[in-house]
């Protein structure tokens, strides 16, 4: 379950001990489309009296995803940060080899393909960073299981596609038009929660263009109070008519299960991405290099704008797009290529959906005047770059470790370092051509902690060294190691401060 924003909102994904369970078997197995037969299945007018007709022409396309991970976990010592830390010896420690444990995941899809092509959350069946993927095994509902491969991943838009190896024809469904939901629509969803097999919950949607305020180009979800739990990730949530029109993604929650708040990734926003995960093409999205927050009602009053429109620039990339097209902080943009900028239609969604390289005019506010520019939209940069890139408030602490980092530096020095950007340095406000290594985190216990360094440090040099890139701080330290020496010399720049030398032993 990760923790993302507000009181809780937990992917739904089942935990590592879960154990697969086989749902009950079904006895509708061809493709379940045909919309002369939904016809019959559901009342036009009013709600049904039975959503049994429905689920079983709808229930053999879902399947149930289980994942074998392997992650490798470094040898701690037990006693660390006590006087006893050196009870076994630094070298007896040192000859400790990394040991490796096995991790499962398990989650929902569906078959979009009578040739075995599934859909499902990226988280599902990459839950873990530091985990490499082994396995991954479909159950049908009639228990029946087959190996599958992961033909694409996109972490923006948690989105996979994976593909059944096997020659049989599969049920399948469609994506439908989730634009054409309304609030008080009646959703079924189909999924695996908790491991119990196929197990169907009804509700209505609650909003079809929800922002939840966790920020990113996707953070618009349909709203529905159809009972989610963990392990409904990646299920489909469908219509009266039997279309996808939602995948069941996320839960708002103060206690980790369902109270009838769930999030779904709508179909308009996925369809277009599975297909090109399907036909193994690059998912490139638009970028225009700026950090933004929604225009509340104090901002609105104090730029006389109207309320619900607009986002406010707060910084400016250097060189980004937006910066050549003469786009400041302290602006606020309110359309994007014609299209207006307000909460429900964001403007990292509308610019995410650009193709990188079209020129389009931006309208913007400033000084009292409004104004129009024009922009290069550029390449999104991936996730990892940008949590690089927004990660440097030297005074926050990481949601996470930095995926850029030396597993051997954080075990010998007890620092996760990455190599220093443009970005990160005019965020820490040194120059630009400011060479070194850049501290994300810090172990309390070991001697690095001690002395003093902290996140935002710069590391210029080690053993008199310059160091530029991880490798290079590997193979000083590796040196320092074969001669025997049990502290590496480093020079620290910390803001507002001269460099200094620290020396940190290592562990």
């Amino acid at each position: 379950m990760r923790y993302v924003y507000g009181l809780t909102t937990a992917l739904l994904l089942g935990g590592a001990t879960a154990t697969l369970v086989t749902g009950y078997p079904a006895g509708a197995q061809v493709a379940q489309n045909d919309e002369s037969q939904m016809a019959r299945v559901v009342p036009r007018d009013g709600a049904p009296e039975s959503f049994a007709d429905l689920t079983a022409q709808l229930q053999p396309a879902v399947v149930n995803i289980a994942t074998r991970q392997r992650i490798e976990v470094q040898p701690n010592n037990p006693f660390a940060g006590t006087p006893f830390a050196d009870l076994f010896g630094r070298r007896n420690q040192q000859q400790q080899q990394p040991t490796t444990r096995e991790a499962q995941s398990l989650g929902s899809g569906f078959i979009i393909s009578s040739d075995g092509y599934v859909v499902t959350n990226n988280h599902v069946v990459s839950p873990d960073n530091r985990a490499t993927l082994e396995e991954i095994t479909i159950t049908m509902p009639d228990g029946t299981e087959y190996d599958a491969d992961l033909v694409g991943a996109d972490a923006a838009s948690d989105l996979a596609v994976l593909k059944i190896n096997s020659n049989r024809t599969f049920p399948f469904v469609k994506f439908g038009d989730s634009s054409k939901a309304r609030p008080g629509d009646w959703v079924v969803a189909i999924g695996n929660p908790f491991g119990l097999g196929g197990t169907v919950t009804s509700g209505i949607v609650s909003a079809v263009y929800r922002n939840t305020g966790s920020g990113g180009a996707y953070d618009r979800y349909i709203q529905t109070d159809a009972s989610i739990n963990r392990g409904n990730s990646g299920g489909p949530l469908f219509d009266m008519q039997g279309n996808v029109i939602g995948i069941n993604n996320a839960i708002f929650s103060p206690s980790g299960g369902s109270v009838g708040i769930g999030f779904a990734i709508p179909a308009e926003i996925a369809a277009p991405i599975v297909d090109q995960l399907r036909a193994g093409e690059e998912i490139e999205r638009g970028f225009l290099g700026v950090s933004i927050q929604p225009v509340n009602d104090d901002l609105a009053d104090s730029l006389g704008l109207p309320r619900n429109r607009g986002e406010f620039v707060q910084t400016v990339q250097s060189d980004g797009a937006a910066d050549r097209a003469g786009i400041r902080a302290g602006d606020v943009v309110t359309k994007i290529n014609g299209q207006d900028v307000t909460s429900d239609q964001t403007l990292s969604f509308l610019v995410a959906n650009i193709k990188p390289g079209t020129r389009i005019p931006i309208e913007l506010y400033r000084d009292g005047q409004r104004r129009t520019v024009t922009a290069t939209v550029g390449k999104r940069p991936s996730e990892n770059e940008l949590r690089q890139q927004q990660m440097f408030d030297p005074d926050a602490e990481p949601d996470q470790a930095p995926e850029a980092d030396s597993g051997a530096i954080e075990d010998k020095l007890g620092l996760q370092v990455l190599p220093m950007t443009a970005q990160i340095a005019r965020q820490l406000g040194v120059g630009e051509d400011t060479t070194g290594l850049v501290i994300g985190a810090v172990d309390p216990n070991a001697d690095a902690g001690r002395k003093g360094l902290q996140r935002g440090d710069i590391i210029l040099t080690a053993n008199y060294r310059e160091i530029a890139t991880i490798e290079d701080l590997e193979a000083i330290v590796a040196d320092a190691e074969r001669a025997d020496r049990e502290a590496v010399l480093l020079r620290i720049q910390r803001r507002g401060r001269p460099a200094q030398y620290v020396a940190v032993r290592l562990r």
